[in-house]
This record gives C-alpha cells, sequence and structure tokens, in this order.
C-alpha cells in the first residue's frame, strides 16, 4: 500500500516559489517522466478501478511498468495498492507501439493483470496515451517530497506529493510551511490518471 500526501498547488507562481526559492537548499534530483497507460478497449481495468503504466525516466534510459489499484484520495491524503518493476526500455518501447506484445514479456506486474483483472482470454490491450511530467525532488526536514509539473495535453497542473507513513502528520508539517510562505495551494482530489481521463484540469 503507498500512501502519500498530496497538496495541489494554485499556479506556476506558486511552483516557481517553492522550487527556485523555498526549497533549492534541498535539491536532490530531477527527473523527467513519460507515463503512458493501457486498458482493452472495454476499459476492463478502469472499471475495476486499475491503472496499468509504463513510466519512462530521462529520455527511455529506465522504465518501470507499475499496476495501482483501488485507490482513494480523501482531504489530500492518497492510498493505493501498487505493484512495479524495471522493464528493458527498448522492450517497452516495442510495447507501445504494439500494445499486444505486453502479453509475451517476462514481467510479475503484467502475470497479475492477467490474472487477477480478467485478461487470461488475451483481451486486446490498447495504449490510452499520457503526460509528460518533471519531479524535482527534495530531502526536507525529514521528509522526502516529489514538486511536479505535469503537462497534459490541456494544460499543466502542479503538486507535491509525499511518500509517508504518517500522513496527517506530514500533511500538517507541510501546510504550516506553504501558509508561513504564503504558498496557494488546496488538497488534491483527483489522481494525475483521472485528470488525464476527464480531459481537463481540476477547477
Amino acid at each position: 500500500m503507498e500512501v502519500e500526501v498530496k497538496l495541489r498547488l494554485k499556479d506556476a507562481t506558486a511552483h516557481h516559489q517553492l522550487t527556485t526559492t523555498l526549497l533549492s537548499p534541498f535539491h536532490v534530483k530531477t527527473l523527467h517522466q513519460h507515463n503512458l497507460f493501457f486498458d482493452t478497449p472495454t476499459s476492463s481495468l478502469s472499471s475495476q478501478r486499475a491503472v496499468l503504466r509504463l513510466r519512462f525516466f530521462d529520455k527511455d534510459a529506465r522504465c518501470i511498468v507499475s499496476l495501482k489499484s483501488k485507490p482513494t484520495l480523501v482531504d489530500g491524503v492518497s492510498r493505493v495498492e501498487e505493484d512495479e518493476e524495471e522493464l528493458d526500455p527498448a522492450v517497452a518501447k516495442d510495447c507501445v507501439e504494439n500494445p499486444s506484445k505486453l502479453y509475451d514479456i517476462e514481467s510479475r506486474v503484467v502475470r497479475r493483470v492477467r490474472e487477477e483483472f480478467g485478461l487470461e482470454n488475451g483481451s486486446a490491450l490498447v495504449c490510452l496515451g499520457g503526460f509528460e511530467n518533471v519531479r524535482e525532488v527534495y530531502d526536507w526536514r525529514g521528509l522526502k517530497l516529489a514538486v511536479d509539473e505535469t503537462k497534459y495535453v490541456f494544460g499543466t497542473s502542479y503538486e507535491v506529493e509525499c511518500e509517508t507513513e504518517d500522513p496527517e502528520g506530514a500533511k500538517r508539517v507541510l501546510e504550516e510551511f506553504f501558509n508561513e510562505n504564503g504558498i496557494a495551494y488546496t488538497y488534491s482530489e483527483m489522481t494525475k490518471f483521472a485528470v488525464f481521463r476527464a480531459g481537463k484540469l481540476p477547477q
């Protein structure tokens, strides 16, 4: 179970202030992510609250396949069952071009998708598309923060994520920090995948 605090930043100004001023001394790394999602034409996975994703890093230098299921997002705290593993990026790129090849690779995650979500009969898979994400990672006050700039075809959103075993405590510390420094934010109400599927940014 992955547990994260998710706070949506109001705009690019808040993102800029946070990344270039307030958190810059604590910067660890920058990740360029390309996220692509897969389902059957009849939405077999989405209808069961499951998401199959290929995430490419830094111009296809790495790829991770992940299965997320049973997500909840309440008051800025996300809980989701997640399983993931590394894939050869070249193999993964072939799967983007021909999603049925996902069934041919040796992958625990894909095997779970087939067995647990009723795709054993070889149900066709299609690539739904996806979005780009620039993730700035910080070690700050004992927390690992990910500040995301997510670029959809219909707009850009900004979000802070913090994976933690104490979500209420982490959320309280972040809220105090944001309020002290005038960072405009709200609780995230939708996952990035849900925003992508909705085709518009949250209001």
